[in-house]
């Protein structure tokens, strides 16, 4: 299964771990399905290490609760599955502690500023290699146009 996220900066295509965690890539592209994501913002950018998306709050940037919003559910980490990785262009779910992710995921800049995060937040997909000038390209406040995603038949 692959999605697209259009932003201001370019396009991140992107394989997801459907088989590897079935549940986070089902929250992830129902979510993408509905519209959730388009017109939210990368609120939190840190080079060197990550940038992330997907608070619903993040549509207004002064509303003070940007960053600590979801899609109204959480979902179960599944961070014993494979590819467990946090490396560079993997896609992740944020959370807030154990289980309670919903719609916030970020991306990797790199592996050395990320390792940490393995066995503590899910990795479900991996943006293609050259797409990776993307990343490093957003900045705090850019928009995400839209997300699809692409059904292997």
């Amino acid at each position: 299964m692959r999605a697209e996220i259009k932003t201001a900066k370019g396009t991140m295509h992107v394989t997801l771990y459907e088989k590897e965690v079935p549940g986070t890539v089902a929250n992830f592209v129902k979510l993408a399905e509905s519209g959730f994501y388009d017109g939210l913002r990368f609120h939190r950018v840190i080079p060197g290490f990550v940038i992330q998306g997907g608070c619903p709050y993040s549509r207004n940037p002064h509303d003070p609760r940007v960053g600590t919003g979801g899609p109204g559910w959480t979902i179960k980490c599944e961070t014993s599955a494979p590819l467990q990785h946090h490396d560079r262009g993997v896609l992740s779910m944020a959370h807030a502690g154990k289980d309670t992710g919903g719609s916030q995921f970020f991306i990797c800049h790199n592996r050395q500023n990320t390792q940490h995060l393995d066995g503590v937040h899910t990795c479900f997909g991996r943006v293609d290699e050259e797409d990776w000038p993307v990343i490093d390209a957003i900045r705090p406040g850019d928009l995400i146009e839209s997300v699809t995603v692409e059904k292997n038949n």
